[in-house]
């Protein structure tokens, strides 16, 4: 009598009527049965499904949701535990140490070092309008984790699929509150931290005991046939802006420099000023000390003033002549100390010496 079990039936067995089913399958296949090993069978059966339902073993990434005639009493951890069986007691386990995720817009069909994505069919779920009506495809990811094992399996129907629900309206509705410009260039961050947000609060009313971890944008571009032109815009900008760093350039040098000759041409008219104004307040103190001794002795005072104009001016001569009022005729005069020096000179420049 083959008592092994057959390969598409290995594992403990599911209910007692499986177990029964299967012995008397044997039996009848057996060429020695007799009635009377029936009962004795039917206990070894029962022993076996005990013994096989007794127990169960849970993985560390995992939580075991405990029920006893369908209500909930609690939960296990990781390790092995026994229950009732015989349908009383029934164990449900739910991931609850890793983080899973949901893909919209394209599809993972390979992951690895090099993963191979598949994006066509799912145009539905990227193709949105963004605030100034203009066509973006987006393309996110959302991880999350569960939580709470006893709200994702008993108080909402279809946790995954209100997800995918929650985070596409969550999207269309950030996405379409920003300009496409944001959404493709340096918004994609704050656009990501509004929707996370939004779907974990929209998740937590709904009591799904799930905990979103992050939101990812992976790939936000305008759609194909307007690509080109998407390009070639950015190529403009990005001209602009080159333009304008050079031009800010050329003004951080040049107005530091023209500023600097300012002040120094406004400090050179400053010290200008000041040399005047003392100068002229010099003059004017000496006239007036002047103008004191003149008052003590005007005599004195006038003939010293001519007698140091007359030395001023007779300093600035070259050669004085004096001349008799009488003369009519008036002769050249003969420089005669100027032509002595000449002929002192060619005196001393000839080779027979002063003799």
């Amino acid at each position: 009598m083959n008592w092994e079990r057959p390969p598409e039936k290995a594992g403990p067995p599911r209910d007692l009527e499986e177990v029964l089913r299967w012995v008397a399958e044997r039996f009848k296949n057996s060429h020695g049965y007799s009635p009377r090993w029936t009962v004795p069978l039917v206990a070894l059966a029962i022993i076996v499904y005990v013994v096989f339902n007794s127990y169960y073993t849970v993985q560390p990434q995992e939580t075991a949701v405990i029920q006893r005639f369908g209500k909930y009493i609690g939960t296990a951890g990781s390790g092995l535990h026994f229950k009732i069986p015989f349908g009383v007691d029934t164990v449900t386990k739910v991931v609850t140490g890793q983080v899973l995720q949901r893909e919209y817009g394209y599809r993972t069909t390979r992951a690895g070092v090099r993963s191979q994505f598949k994006q066509a069919g799912y145009e539905s779920e990227s193709l949105m309008l963004s605030g100034d009506l203009d066509v973006v495809d987006v393309h996110w990811t959302v991880q999350f984790m569960v939580r709470n094992p006893v709200k994702y399996l008993f108080h909402l129907e279809g946790v995954k699929t209100t997800l995918d629900d929650i985070s596409q309206a969550v999207m269309r509705q950030i996405v379409g509150n920003h300009y496409a410009d944001d959404v493709l260039t340096t918004g994609r961050a704050v656009i990501a931290g509004e929707c996370q947000k939004q779907i974990q609060h929209i998740m937590d009313t709904y009591g799904t005991g799930l905990q979103i971890v992050a939101l990812k944008l992976q790939d936000v571009n305008p759609p194909g046939p307007v690509q080109p032109a998407f390009n070639e815009v950015n190529e403009a900008k990005q001209d602009k802006a080159r333009t304008i760093n050079e031009a800010e350039q050329t003004y951080n040098e040049k107005i530091p420099e023209a500023t600097g000759q300012a002040r120094q041409t406004v400090a050179r008219a400053q010290a200008y000023a000041t040399e005047q104004v003392n100068r002229a307040q010099g003059k004017a103190q000496r006239f007036l000390d002047i103008l004191a001794q003149y008052q003590k002795a005007p005599d004195i005072t006038r003939k010293r003033m001519y007698l140091e104009s007359f030395a001023a001016i007779m300093g600035k001569a070259g050669h004085l002549y004096v001349i008799d009022s009488s003369e009519k005729n008036i002769l050249p005069l003969l420089d005669l100390g100027k032509l002595g020096v000449h002929k002192t000179k060619e005196r001393n420049s000839s080779p027979s010496g002063g003799q």
